[in-house]
């Protein structure tokens, strides 16, 4: 996830919650801070679903990366937004099924390019780059990118949980599409962000997220406000849903324990 303006410097905050750092804390990471810990419990007093919502993103990631790799074939992944690294990383799950698969992270938290050098540093077929990830033209303009990415052939470019960090008059579709627009054919959009359709939810975790992170948040949207993001692109199976429910496999979706909101995405693959 994002977190922390495209123009920051490596320095870090950490007396301000980082939305990666939060989401790390959800999953059961070590790497977060009290003033993470402290936003992402006030959050669970308003959203009680939020970790085992994150639980079962988490697992909509691996089987997205799975199906991607085996079923289309499909060798390179940029993971715009990525967060900290956790177990089983796109990379980790790309490399299983292709041992040459190529995965670039984007995420501009100081701490997740740190840790993700570390943790890369000896596999030569990946690489983190420190960018905000609505910064598209220096993401893929990058170094890193011409290293490892072949745009002669099929790409997944994911935006999982991350869209909501982006607000409306910063054209979140828009930015979608001119990743597609680079894409070539057979290559995949992955597309989910946080949506509820009660109003109230809409904006009070909103406006909560924006006051904590520092302005570092877009907004819960409405489930209708994910269909122009896949425009030009051919829905795979199931279509756009609660992302627990796509593809769903032998790995059991954890029982949300109320549903203000949900994840709610899917995949598209361009033409």
């Amino acid at each position: 996830m994002p977190a922390g303006d495209a123009s920051s410097s490596t320095s870090i905050d950490v007396t301000v919650p980082s939305v990666a750092r939060m989401y790390d804390y959800l999953l059961d990471g070590k790497d977060n801070y009290p003033a993470d810990r402290s936003a992402t419990e006030q959050l669970l007093e308003q959203v009680p679903s939020m970790k085992v919502l994150a639980l079962n993103n988490r697992q909509f990631l691996r089987r997205v990366v799975r199906v991607l790799a085996e079923e289309y074939g499909i060798k390179q992944f940029v993971d715009h937004g990525s967060g900290l690294p956790t177990q089983d990383n796109v990379h980790e799950i790309a490399q299983r099924i292709h041992p040459d698969a190529r995965v670039v992270y984007v995420d501009n938290d100081p701490i997740v390019l740190a840790h993700g050098r570390v943790l890369l540093e000896q596999n030569e077929n990946t690489a983190v780059i420190q960018a905000d990830f609505r910064d598209t033209e220096s993401i893929w303009e990058s170094p890193e990118v011409h290293r490892l990415i072949d745009m002669d052939q099929p790409v997944a470019a994911l935006f999982v949980s991350v869209l909501h960090c982006v607000k409306g008059t910063e054209d979140p579709a828009g930015m979608v599409h001119r990743v597609r627009d680079r894409l070539p054919a057979g290559s995949c959009l992955v597309v989910c962000q946080l949506v509820s359709e009660d109003p109230d939810v809409r904006r009070g975790v909103s406006e909560f997220m924006d006051q904590s992170t520092g302005g570092n948040w877009g907004e819960v949207r409405e489930q209708s406000d994910l269909l122009t993001y896949l425009d030009g692109t051919e829905l795979l199976e199931p279509g756009l849903v609660e992302v627990s429910t796509w593809r769903a496999d032998s790995e059991l979706a954890l029982v949300q324990p109320s549903y203000e909101w949900i994840e709610y995405g899917g995949v598209g693959r361009v033409g």
